[in-house]
């Protein structure tokens, strides 16, 4: 494909079917001084986790979400308090110890909740009428590159091990390419983020950068320097948009309400802002777990042993 121009083994028998490896890390939270509490009321909140997916502070990522809750405070009757994890394995593990009841996730780290029977699918985004979004690996125009082949022995940042369009499906490109991070590739750079692999690719310090086209257009938006001097090397597929999940520890009728406030949403056709703040046609709650189950097997040769020696390859 030519260029297409644009304006840790911590835990590895968590590895999901067809052996999709996705490494723990330390779980955490990051709160912002007024604790995050919506509409605050005499029930319990219902307690919401974050990925930390596009790299920024914690105040900034709820506030992308802020008009989605406000609407579901008034659609559901319920009120919420937020968190933004440290990792995205920290979101899995709050859904499955019972610290989180509702959490906004990547699509693999979805798999990895549910493969532990912690989370059920309740809602996810929809632009121009699709559920999906897409990834890129990104380099500079003035370099010679014209596929992935190319990136032989070439510097590639990647984000955190477990973003699915940050490091696994550029990962997974790169190896339908004959291209393995592990061995081939003369320096792998995890930056733990989209802004900061971003941010690596603008500086020259790597050849390329795995980003996804949300936060690209995020830091287009923002004025970022030196995007105007990037293109797209290749492009992913179509991936499942990132979902919100429920915690399956949730009582049920607690979990119903919640579903009846995002259908209410869905049936107004609400336009708000998703992952990157993004402005969403709708939201709905008519997700396809089939194009989960897709993504599994696409992503199949990323197994416990590969995602190790990549980690390895990085600390050299």
């Amino acid at each position: 494909m030519g260029k297409i121009a644009v304006a840790q083994k911590h835990m590895a028998g968590l590895a999901l079917g067809l052996g999709l490896a996705l490494i723990l890390s330390i779980a955490g939270f990051q709160r912002t001084a007024d604790n995050d509490r919506l509409f605050p009321r005499n029930e319990d909140p219902v307690r919401v986790v974050f990925i930390p997916a596009d790299g920024g502070t914690a105040t900034g990522t709820i506030a992308d979400f802020r008009p989605l809750f406000a609407a579901l405070t008034e659609t559901s009757g319920m009120h919420f308090e937020f968190a933004v994890t440290q990792s995205y394995s920290a979101a899995v593990a709050a859904l499955c110890n019972g610290s989180a009841d509702l959490a906004f996730v990547g699509p693999a780290t979805y798999l990895q909740a549910r493969e532990r029977d912690c989370a059920q699918l309740i809602a996810t985004g929809i632009r121009k009428g699709r559920q999906s979004y897409f990834t890129g690996i990104f380099v500079r125009k003035d370099a010679a590159f014209q596929s992935l082949s190319d990136l032989h022995g070439k510097r590639v940042a990647f984000g955190d091990i477990n973003s699915t369009s940050s490091f696994l499906m550029p990962v997974a490109m790169l190896l339908d390419a004959g291209v393995d991070p592990a061995s081939d590739l003369g320096e792998v750079r995890l930056t733990g983020s989209h802004p900061a692999s971003l941010a690596a690719v603008v500086a020259g310090r790597v050849d390329a950068a795995a980003i996804s086209f949300d936060s690209f257009d995020r830091a287009l938006q923002s004025g970022l320097p030196g995007l105007d001097d990037l293109c797209v090397l290749a492009r992913s597929e179509a991936m499942p948009y990132p979902p919100f999940v429920v915690s399956t520890r949730l009582p049920a009728e607690r979990r119903e309400q919640l579903r009846k406030g995002f259908a209410e949403i869905e049936q107004r056709r609400l336009a708000l802002p998703g992952y990157a703040g993004r402005p969403l046609d709708a939201y709905s709650t008519k997700v396809d777990q089939k194009a989960f189950d897709a993504l599994r097997a696409r992503l199949a040769r990323l197994t416990a042993e590969r995602v190790e020696a990549i980690l390895n390859r990085a600390k050299r």
